[in-house]
């Protein structure tokens, strides 16, 4: 009996020398053309890479181990496959450096080269303790108890659906829409609301894996929220095949279309695959991005 059992026979290089060259950039077109909104819309953001299997050699040979956080503009015109950098970062494990700096400032020329963008780096020791890696809850509502009450089972739909969040309204929610609401404002400005998901579910559309992660999203607006028709919306992501940008510019747009809120801010912090984990994030002003962060199951 073969020991690759399901996983097949094939085999993954590992490079041991520093190769820029396995960094493979992928077009965000390809998710936004999908999308069919404004692109300038989607490019006011941050993608927010951690990754925790860093290491390299010192100058006498001795191995080196970090977390890193790596920081790319949502405008950049790509986005580097997650296993071409699982890859790059592995190439460097026997690479010998004179300084963190030095490793810091490769990373950083090397990815952005990839993206064709600036990428901030920073690299975090693991006696740090003012990492800003330390872990985190979402703010505001967890409504994944929304449809708890409903008579009504969840269908399983292929993609997206927006026409969800304007299902008939059913008196399931276990939070009320005033509780979804963190402040009364301006009649003519709406309600602001924060809540969460962690049910956030897609695929890879490279390996069709599956990406689980926690959605959260805060939003200014005249309409009313419901969670239930919301959660109902999210659970329709179970089955769609999306990079993680794309499926939280998705949300951006089809909540940015619903709404029309005056403020919005969708991020997504996505479980690690391969030590690394993505968590994007979309603001329609640069004035709402958050502090990065890292959840409990990241």
């Amino acid at each position: 009996m073969s020991i690759h059992g399901i996983l097949g026979e094939k085999t993954t290089d590992y490079p041991t020398q520093y190769s820029p060259e396995a960094l493979y950039p992928i077009a965000r077109s390809i998710g936004r053309d999908v999308i069919d909104w404004q692109d300038d819309k989607l490019q006011v953001g941050v993608d927010w890479w951690h990754a925790f299997e860093m290491s390299w050699l010192n100058p006498k040979g001795i191995s080196q181990v970090a977390m890193a956080r790596f920081s790319i503009p949502a405008n950049s015109p790509f986005i580097v496959e997650s296993k071409s950098l699982k890859l790059y970062l592995n190439s460097i494990n026997f690479t010998e450096f004179s300084s963190w700096q030095e490793v810091q400032t490769l990373i950083a020329k090397d990815l952005s080269a990839c993206v064709q963008a600036d990428v901030k780096v920073e690299l975090i020791s693991l006696n740090d303790s003012e990492s800003r890696l330390l872990i985190t809850q979402p703010d505001g509502v967890c409504i994944d108890n929304a449809l708890a009450g409903s008579p009504d089972k969840v269908a399983l739909t292929v993609h997206p659906d927006v026409l969800l969040l304007a299902a008939s309204t059913i008196e399931t929610s276990t939070a009320t829409t005033e509780e979804l609401s963190t402040a009364e404002m301006d009649s003519k400005e709406g309600q602001s609301y924060t809540f969460y998901s962690n049910l956030l579910r897609s695929n890879c559309p490279v390996t069709n894996q599956p990406d689980w992660g926690t959605l959260a999203v805060t939003m200014t607006s005249t309409q009313t929220v419901d969670n239930a028709n919301m959660l109902r919306y999210i659970l329709s992501f179970r089955q769609h095949n999306g990079f993680h940008e794309q499926c939280v510019e998705q949300i951006f747009a089809d909540l940015s279309r619903y709404y029309q809120p005056s403020a919005l801010m969708v991020r997504a912090w996505y479980t690690r695959r391969g030590g690394i984990d993505i968590n994007p994030c979309r603001v329609s002003d640069l004035s709402l991005l958050p502090e990065p962060s890292r959840l409990i199951r990241q």
